[in-house]
């Protein structure tokens, strides 16, 4: 149970984090509003969170 309520916390606060910067920080990196750039905004997560699982697919299948 303890194991889980860190997990949570941990989450918590990486989600508080990421927003702080995204609400203060992003302001100061202006992009254009363009369709290009709502594409890469939407897909990149996907893509990363893909890259990610197959890689560790990968590492588990090697061991």
């Amino acid at each position: 149970m303890e194991n889980q309520l860190s997990f949570i916390v941990k989450l918590l606060l990486a989600s508080a984090l990421l927003s702080a910067l995204i609400k203060y920080v992003a302001p100061y990196f202006p992009l254009p509003a363009t369709d290009t750039t709502a594409l890469v905004t939407v897909l990149l997560p996907t893509l990363i969170m893909a890259i990610a699982l197959a890689w560790r697919f990968q590492a588990q299948k090697q061991t």
